[in-house]
């Protein structure tokens, strides 16, 4: 049997936005427009560079409805260029593509085969002993086990099985397709390519069963590095097994620990210090930041008060650092230290103990609740976002008792 090599991607998601960036600024839209189409044809420089075979694509080549007709003809284009280096394209369509009504109907070149939505099919790749299975997604909502009607594997062939699907179940995606690791392994293939979860993971050793992610983090949601395996498989057994970062913009969360900050400016340092490490880790790629402050810091007042003032001057610090780092947004989960039990006779401390007091009052929460409402009313429809608002009027109660005790602690209080 020929050794051979071969790319397993997935969740493609072409020219889909990255959510909670595009609309910084228009310079900012524009790379984050083209994010997905870089990793892509990243993609396309890999399978060449590395005399791949063919790829295989586990689903979900683009992000529902085309916003534009050229993301179909790029995506055509590309496929093109696959011919011309003799790189076959075997793919099936995900729970997205099902909502897109060119997908299935896309002109592309001789080298592609899509997989049909009515049934699992196989297709015999002769001279390089393999044989490949799929099934296309026929609806969005596919809620069967489809892998059981899957085709058993060709007998002296290295079996590839492509399935879109959420396997026995991951978070924060839909249970599209459920089966378990156990019955993909005892299936029969060598390999499967699975698609839907964004994360890469290697469920099942031998066989390789893996999720290789998708190939841009599209949120704060999808960290770290984002790409594609790259498989060798040699007299039918896989010999060579990589994850290979594609990421054009990544995204981090990393989490600022500020206890041991007593003042702003050490507050400060510490965010540096922590944007500075994000960079070195993004390996030269535009970064996307969703900064967590944390710990128990005497800090805490002046930055809960400090309202756009933080926000501007994290956005300073990354600026000095590079032009390709991008503030998502600032997570303060600070506290003060610890205050005497004891009753403070002051001023201070008397109003202390009536907000205190008042934060209690279930009329307190009332009010703050018909002031959100009247704000959410003048907001177009467009933009009321239900789960932003219950967050709000959730987190708002605390944060403004939070706030007016750091007026109070604050220098001239």
């Amino acid at each position: 049997m020929a050794r051979f090599r071969f790319i397993h991607a997935a969740d493609l998601h072409l020219d889909s936005p990255l959510l909670g960036l595009s609309r910084k600024s228009e310079e900012l839209a524009g790379r984050v427009e083209e994010a997905s189409r870089r990793a892509f044809d990243g993609l396309i420089q890999l399978a060449i560079e590395e005399k791949c075979s063919f790829i295989v694509i586990a689903g979900d080549l683009f992000d529902g409805q085309w916003r534009h007709y050229q993301t179909g003809l790029y995506f055509a284009d590309r496929m093109r260029r696959l011919q011309e280096a003799d790189i076959g394209v075997y793919m099936i369509l995900g729970n997205h593509d099902a909502e897109n009504q060119f997908a299935s109907r896309l002109p592309l070149s001789a080298n592609v085969h899509l997989f049909s939505p009515r049934k699992a099919e196989s297709v015999d790749i002769a001279s390089l002993g393999v044989s490949i299975h799929g099934r296309s997604y026929p609806r969005r909502d596919v809620t069967d086990n489809i892998a059981l009607d899957y085709p058993p594997p060709s007998p002296g062939s290295f079996n590839i099985g492509l399935l879109h699907t959420a396997c026995s179940g991951r978070e924060g995606h839909a249970s599209y397709a459920p089966c378990t690791v156990e019955q993909l392994a005892n299936h029969g293939y060598d390999y499967w390519a699975l698609g839907h979860v964004h994360a890469y993971e290697v469920l099942h050793e031998n066989p390789r069963i893996v999720f290789a992610g998708n190939l841009q983090g599209r949120s704060a949601r999808e960290t770290g590095p984002k790409g594609a395996c790259l498989a060798t498989v040699d007299d039918g057994r896989l010999v060579e097994f990589e994850h290979r970062p594609l990421d054009r913009i990544r995204w981090q969360a990393p989490s600022v620990d500020l206890s041991l900050c007593g003042r702003w400016q050490d507050a400060m340092n510490s965010i540096r210090n922590s944007i500075e490490t994000a960079k070195s880790d993004s390996s030269g790629r535009g970064l996307a930041l969703r900064m967590r402050l944390r710990g128990t810091t005497e800090a805490h007042g002046q930055i809960v008060r400090s309202g756009r003032e933080l926000r501007e001057e994290v956005e300073t610090i990354a600026a000095a650092l590079s032009d390709e780092i991008w503030i998502e947004k600032i997570l303060v989960e600070t506290s003060p230290p610890k205050r005497p039990s004891e009753v403070d006779p002051s001023v201070a401390g008397r109003l202390r103990a009536i907000i205190e007091e008042f934060g209690k009052d279930p009329a307190f929460e009332k009010l703050l609740e018909e002031k959100l409402e009247q704000v959410r009313n003048r907001m177009p429809a467009s933009a009321r976002d239900s789960e932003l608002f219950e967050g709000i009027c959730r987190d708002a109660p605390a944060r403004s008792i939070e706030l007016a005790l750091s007026h109070i602690d604050g220098e001239g209080g």
